[in-house]
C-alpha cells in the first residue's frame, strides 16, 4: 500500500529542494531515498548506533529518529556539505590522522564533531569524547577519531612517497577521500531506483517445522512475489568450507535456529517495506531445541542423518603432557566459560543484484570473500561461477562475520526469478538475529613448571558451541589447539577440541578464530603458574617465551620470533604500573588497581592448508599503471599497504599506481580477508608481481638492476648510471587485458600438513604480542574501568604505522567489550543499546609499541596484525582485576555481578 505523499520544501546543504513525502517519514529516509544524499549512513533505525547524524540548525540529531515534519523550515546540514567547496579542516584531520577505517561511522562522527568545533574550535580530550559519545565505532577504538577532532588546524601535506620509499611511510589511505566525503557507497548505497525490494520471513523458534498456506493468495492479495526453496535450482546448502556445507539459503520443511530464513517476499518497495510479515501463511510447529553444548552429543542429532552432533575435533600432542604434569614442581588448572560475541559491525548485511545484458548475474554485496560468494551463490542458484559476477561495495565492518553467505544468494534468487534489479537492507534485529557470533567456549587446563619456573607440560580440553551449522567451527577446532599453549616453549603437551551443534546461533569467525577464548585461560593461568613459582609475571613469559630456532607445539622450527622484543618493551611501564598500583591501593579502601599482561601469538593465513594470493600489474600505452587486488578492504587498509609493497617492489612512486577491484570480473583472487593474511600472502604476491614486471621492463631497456623507473605520459622512461632507455608506449602491442607490459604472479605460503598428532607446519608466518592493562576496580559496585593499555606488537616491518596503530586501537577496544560488556543473548540483546559496545567514554588511553623483526617469509619481512591485536586484552585485563583485588573471573563478560562474586569470593571486598 502506498503512503499518502505531501510537497514540501526543504534547506539542505544550504539549497531549497522539494521533497515527496509524508510528514511523518524518517528524514534519513528522505535524505537517503528521495534526495539521494546517501552519505548519510542508517545502522539500526533506532538512535542506537548514530551513523545517520545530521545537523538541524547546527545542532546534531539522529536522522532515523527526526520524522520529515520536524525538519521543516531548518537548515539541514550533512556530510555531503561538508566538502561542497573542498575537504574543510576537519575531514582533511581525520585523513590526516586516520580517522577512517571502514568508513561507515565516519560521516555521523564528522557531524557530531562539526557541531561541537562550531561552539569549541579547540575542545579538550574530555569534550570531543563527550560531543563524540552517541556515535558508535566498532573499527577504530576512537583514538585516531578524538585525536582528529582534537587537531583541525592546518596540517602539514599529505606524504607522497617518492620510488622506493612507500613502505614504512606513513601515507593516507589510498581510499580515504571517498570515506570523508560520504561518497563512499556501502551495500545499502547505489542500487538502481527502480529495484525490487527483497524481505525475508524468519523463524521465530530455535528449532521447529513449518508448513506454507495459501503463499499464491497471500501473495496476489498484496502485489507481490513469495519464492521459497522450492524456486531454488541448485544445490540449497552452503558453507565456507566445502566439506561441511551445511546451511540453507532458505530452510525446507525444518528450521534449527531462531533467524533462519524460510521465504522470500519481492516487490515494489512502497509496497513491500510496509507489509505486515507476521501475517504471512506459515504455520509453526516448534520443538524442544538442543541449546546446551555440554549435553549435545547425547542429544537428537540437529541434523538428521548423522551420528550425532559433534561437527568436528581438533587435536595437538607431543611428548607425555601427562607424565611432565605429574613430575612438576608447579601446577596450576582451571576453567573459563565465554558467551556469544556479536559482531556489531554498524552496517548491517546489504546489497543488491542485476542481470547484466549478456546474462551475467551480478551481484554488489558487503562481503570479505568474493570468489566464495561467487562459488557458492552460484551452487545454489545452479548457475555456472562464470555466469555469477560478485562486486563487492564498501565493508561497513565484518570481523569475519561477512565472510559467509547472508543476503547473497536471497538477492540473486530474487532477481532471476523477477528479471529486475533486486535490493534488500538487513535491519538490526535481522542482522544480529541471522548472521554469525563469535563460538560460546568451555575450556579447562592444567599447566606445570619447574622449581626454576620453567614451564614442563600442558592440558587443555575445549568445547565450542558452533550452533546449528557448521560455518568456521572446523577452523576454530582446528586452530585452538595449535595457538593454546601461547608464545612459550612448551616440551610436552595435549591439546584437543570438539566444536558441537547445538540449536544456538551460527558461530563462525570473528578475529581471531577461537583463539582469544584460549588466551584467556591460558594467559590467566600462567599469572598464577608465576605466582606459585614466585616469579614476576613479565619475568616469567620472559623466560619461556619462544626463540628463534625453538621448536612450536607442531613441531615447527620458528624463525622471526618477537614476542620476547614485546615482552622488553613492556618492562618500563610494568614496573612502574606496579608500583603506582601499591601506591594508590595502599590510600583506597574501595577502589583497587591493578596491572596485569598477556601475550599473543597467531599464525598468518589458513591453517595448514593451500592459502594463494594472485596480483596482477599491468601498463597501458597511454601510462598508466593499475594494480588488480581483489583482497577487500573491510577498514584494516589492505588497498593502501598492498599498494605501498607494490610500488617499492616495482620501484615506483606510490603516485603512480592506480586500483582495481576486488570484482570477480576483473581481478585475480587473492582469497578471504580473514585470518591476517592479506599483508602477508596477497602483499608478498604484490611483491612478487612488482619484482617480475620490474624484470620485464629492465630487460626491455636493457638496464641494470638499480635503474630508476619514471613515467612521462605515454613514455617509460628508464635511467640507470649508464644512460637512459625511453619506452614508447603506444608503440607497443596490447598482450592481455588491455595492457602492452603485464606481470600476474601467485603466492601460495609453505605450509604442511598435520598428521593425527598435529604435527607439521601449519603456518608460515607468525605475529606476536603483548599488552599490559591497568584498571580501577570499585569492590562495592564490581565496576571496572580500564585506565590505560600499553600494547606492543611485533609487525616484521612496518609497512604503514598510521595504519597498524589503528589495528592495535581498534582490536583492543574489541577485546575490552569481550572482557568486560559485550553478551549477545539469543531474542534479548539484537539491538544495539542492549548489547553494548565500546564508547568512547569507555576506552582507555592507548599507548602502541610497534616492534620490527621481520620474518623471513613475509612480504619485506612484514607480518600480519589484525586478529593479533585482540587476543591478548581480555587476559591482560582479566589479570589486571586479579592484581587489584585477588578475583579470579571464570566467566566472561567481566559483567559487575560476576566481579563483585568473585571479589568476595576472594575475601578482598571492603
Amino acid at each position: 500500500m502506498n503512503r499518502p505523499e505531501t510537497l514540501a520544501t526543504l534547506r539542505v546543504n544550504g539549497a531549497e529542494v522539494r521533497v515527496s513525502s509524508p510528514p511523518g517519514r524518517r528524514l534519513s529516509e528522505v535524505l537517503r531515498e528521495e534526495l539521494r544524499l546517501q552519505g548519510t549512513k542508517v545502522g539500526c533505525d533506532a538512535g542506537d548506533c548514530g551513523a545517520c547524524t545530521v545537523l538541524l540548525d547546527g545542532a546534531p540529531v539522529c536522522a532515523c529518529l527526526t520524522p520529515l515534519a520536524q525538519a521543516l523550515g531548518r537548515a539541514i546540514t550533512t556530510v555531503e556539505g561538508l566538502s561542497a567547496e573542498g575537504l574543510s579542516r576537519l575531514q582533511e584531520a581525520f585523513l590526516r590522522h586516520g580517522a577512517a577505517q571502514c568508513g561507515i561511522c565516519t560521516p555521523g562522527m564528522l557531524m557530531a564533531a562539526s557541531a561541537v568545533l562550531a561552539v569549541t574550535p579547540r575542545p579538550t580530550r574530555a569534550e570531543a569524547e563527550a560531543a563524540l559519545g552517541g556515535v558508535l565505532c566498532r573499527c577504530t577504538g576512537y583514538a585516531r577519531i578524538l585525536d582528529a577532532v582534537c587537531d583541525v588546524a592546518p596540517g602539514p601535506e599529505p606524504l607522497r612517497p617518492v620510488a622506493g620509499a612507500a613502505v614504512g611511510a606513513a601515507v593516507e589511505r589510498l581510499d580515504g577521500r571517498p570515506k570523508v566525503t560520504g561518497a563512499e557507497r556501502f551495500g545499502a548505497d547505489g542500487a538502481p531506483v527502480d529495484a525490487l525490494l527483497v524481505r525475508a520471513v524468519r523463524a521465530p523458534h530455535a528449532a521447529a517445522r513449518f508448513a506454507f498456506g495459501d503463499l499464491a493468495g497471500w501473495a496476489a492479495a498484496r502485489g507481490v512475489r513469495v519464492l521459497t526453496a522450492a524456486d531454488i535450482q541448485g544445490e540449497n546448502r552452503f558453507g565456507v568450507i566445502p566439506p561441511f556445507a551445511d546451511q540453507p539459503a532458505l530452510a525446507e520443511a525444518e528450521t534449527r535456529f531462531r533467524g533462519e530464513a524460510v521465504a522470500l517476499v519481492v516487490g515494489e518497495a512502497a509496497t513491500v517495506a510496509g507489509l505486515d510479515l507476521s501475517a504471512f501463511p506459515v504455520v509453526w510447529h516448534p520443538g524442544a531445541p538442543v541449546t546446551d553444548p555440554a549435553g549435545a552429543a547425547a542429544a537428537r542429532p540437529i541434523h538428521a542423518g548423522r551420528p550425532g552432533n559433534l561437527l568436528t575435533a581438533g587435536r595437538v600432542v607431543t611428548g607425555g603432557a601427562a607424565a611432565a604434569l605429574a613430575a612438576s614442581a608447579h601446577v596450576v588448572e582451571g576453567a573459563v566459560e565465554t558467551g556469544f560475541v556479536e559482531h556489531a559491525y554498524i552496517e548491517p548485511e546489504a546489497g543488491w543484484a542485476e542481470i547484466a545484458p549478456d546474462g551475467t548475474l551480478v551481484i554488489h554485496a558487503c562481503t570479505q570473500a568474493p570468489v566464495m560468494d561467487r562459488d557458492d551463490t552460484a551452487r545454489v542458484l545452479g548457475l555456472p561461477p562464470a555466469r555469477v559476477r560478485i562486486v563487492p561495495t564498501a565493508v561497513g565492518g565484518g570481523f569475519g562475520s561477512k565472510l559467509d553467505l547472508s543476503l547473497q544468494p536471497l538477492i540473486g534468487l530474487a532477481a532471476l526469478a523477477t528479471g529486475r534489479p533486486c535490493r534488500m537492507v538487513y535491519d538490526r534485529a535481522e542482522s544480529m538475529m541471522s548472521t554469525t557470533k563469535r563460538h560460546p567456549a568451555r575450556l579447562t587446563a592444567r599447566i606445570g613448571c619447574d622449581a626454576g619456573g620453567w614451564l614442563t607440560g600442558m592440558e587443555f580440553d575445549g568445547l565450542f558451541d558452533t550452533g546449528a551449522y557448521a560455518s568456521w567451527g572446523p577452523t576454530v577446532a582446528n586452530r585452538v589447539p595449535v595457538h593454546a599453549s601461547g608464545p612459550y616453549r612448551m616440551p610436552a603437551y595435549r591439546a584437543e577440541t570438539r566444536a558441537i551443534h547445538t540449536n544456538n546461533p551460527v558461530a563462525g569467525a570473528f578475529r581471531g578464530f577461537g583463539v582469544p577464548q584460549a588466551a584467556i585461560l591460558q594467559e590467566t593461568l600462567f599469572d598464577r603458574l608465576a605466582e606459585a613459582a614466585g616469579l614476576d609475571p613479565l619475568d616469567f613469559r620472559l623466560r619461556n617465551a619462544l626463540r628463534d630456532g625453538d621448536r612450536s607445539v607442531c613441531g615447527q622450527e620458528m624463525r622471526g620470533v618477537g614476542i620476547a622484543q614485546c615482552l622488553t618493551a613492556l618492562a618500563p611501564r610494568w614496573r612502574a604500573a606496579r608500583a603506582e598500583a601499591a601506591a594508590f591501593n595502599a590510600g583506597s579502601t574501595v577502589v583497587k588497581r591493578g596491572a596485569g599482561l598477556a601475550s599473543c601469538w597467531y599464525g598468518c593465513g589458513n591453517t595448514a592448508l593451500p592459502n594463494p594470493s594472485t596480483v596482477r600489474l599491468g601498463i597501458t600505452r597511454e601510462g598508466r599503471l593499475w594494480l588488480h587486488q581483489g583482497a577487500t578492504d573491510i577498514g584494516q587498509g589492505s588497498n593502501t599497504v598492498i599498494a605501498q609493497l607494490a610500488a617499492d617492489a616495482l620501484g615506483v612512486a606510490l603516485g603512480d599506481i592506480g586500483l582495481i577491484g576486488p570484482d570477480t570480473a576483473l581481478t585475480p583472487d587473492c582469497g578471504k580477508t580473514s585470518a591476517s593474511r592479506q599483508t602477508v600472502v596477497t602483499g608478498k604476491a604484490a611483491v612478487l608481481a612488482g619484482r617480475a614486471l620490474r624484470a620485464a621492463i629492465l630487460a626491455r631497456a636493457n638496464r641494470g638492476d638499480d635503474a630508476a623507473l619514471r613515467f612521462d605520459g605515454g613514455r617509460l622512461v628508464v635511467r640507470d648510471g649508464q644512460g637512459e632507455t625511453v619506452l614508447d608506449l603506444g608503440t607497443l602491442p596490447e598482450i592481455a587485458h588491455g595492457y602492452v607490459l603485464l606481470a600476474e604472479e601467485t603466492y601460495d605460503p609453505p605450509t604442511a600438513p598435520l598428521d593425527a598428532d598435529g604435527q607439521g607446519r601449519p603456518y608460515a608466518v607468525y605475529g606476536y604480542g603483548a599488552q599490559l592493562a591497568e584498571v580501577e576496580v570499585d569492590t562495592e559496585l564490581g565496576t571496572v574501568r580500564v585506565i590505560r593499555i600499553t600494547a606492543a606488537h611485533d609487525v616484521g616491518r612496518v609497512v604503514n604505522p598510521t595504519l597498524a596503530e589503528g589495528q592495535v586501537q581498534g582490536g583492543i577496544a574489541q577485546g575490552l567489550g569481550l572482557a568486560l560488556m559485550e553478551e549477545y543473548l539469543p531474542g534479548r540483546t539484537e539491538n544495539l543499546h542492549d548489547y553494548l559496545i565500546p564508547t568512547t567514554g569507555d576506552m582507555p588511553e592507548i599507548e602502541t609499541i610497534l616492534v620490527e623483526v621481520p620474518d623471513p617469509e613475509g612480504p619485506m619481512g612484514a607480518k600480519g596484525l589484525g586478529e593479533h591485536a585482540l587476543i591478548p586484552t581480555a587476559p591482560a585485563i582479566l589479570n589486571a582485576i586479579a592484581h587489584a583485588t585477588g578475583a579470579r573471573i571464570t566467566r566472561v563478560p567481566a559483567l559487575p555481578h560476576r566481579v563483585l562474586a568473585a571479589v568476595r569470593a576472594a575475601g578482598r571486598g571492603p
